[in-house]
């Protein structure tokens, strides 16, 4: 008796079909004849091939989220644990942009498809960003008054090192020496609340 086909089954072969065809050639039927079923057996659990596309994309960035959320118990202090973080964000960006280029502006092309999944993706990764902030803030080593704000204000300083419209200067030899200038200003500005809480703050 064949297994019944669900979601994620569906979610993997697509991901599969994305990395053999890239984005502008993969077909609801190509996914279909990966899994050896009728192209209308995938519609009855997306409905559209649009919906599909941003299913497997949430299904990816769901991982990456899991995948970099901080870990407070390693025994680092705050300034510490948002170095880390950063740095594990940024290696994680330049090796899948260097290693597995295809899929990896496969990817950006989905993204960038959706009108909900760039916020849905910003959302997480600030959010990250706003635990090890407050982490800080209880411990008395960063300085805020709004914790979600200056975490954008990190996110958005720290732009040049994840997102992929910089992804061409992630190959320059002196990239790691302007991510820690960066990143030692951030977290100088953290302890002595000089990162703006809001955009046209002095």
């Amino acid at each position: 008796m064949a297994e019944a086909l669900t979601g994620e089954a569906i979610l993997a072969a697509t991901e599969e079909v994305l990395r053999r065809y890239g984005p502008a050639k993969a077909t609801v039927v190509d996914v279909a004849k990966a899994l050896g079923v009728s192209h209308g057996s995938v519609y009855r659990h997306f409905a559209t091939k649009a919906a599909l596309r941003e299913a497997v994309t949430r299904r990816w960035l769901d991982a990456v989220h899991v995948e970099m959320a901080p870990k407070f118990d390693q025994g680092l202090t705050a300034a510490e644990t948002l170095r880390a973080w950063l740095q594990a964000l940024f290696d994680k960006k330049r090796h899948g942009h260097s290693e597995d280029p295809e899929l990896f502006a496969t990817f950006q092309v989905l993204v960038k498809e959706s009108n909900v999944i760039p916020d849905y993706h910003l959302e997480h990764m600030v959010g990250h960003v706003a635990r090890i902030i407050s982490a800080g803030v209880e411990t008395h080593e960063f300085v805020t008054d709004d914790v979600q704000k200056t975490a954008q204000a990190v996110w958005d300083a720290t732009e040049k090192f994840h997102h992929p419209a910089h992804a061409q200067e992630w190959g320059n030899p002196h990239i790691q020496d302007a991510f820690d200038a960066v990143v030692s200003l951030v977290v100088d500005g953290l302890r002595y609340n000089r990162i703006p809480s809001a955009a046209g703050d002095a």
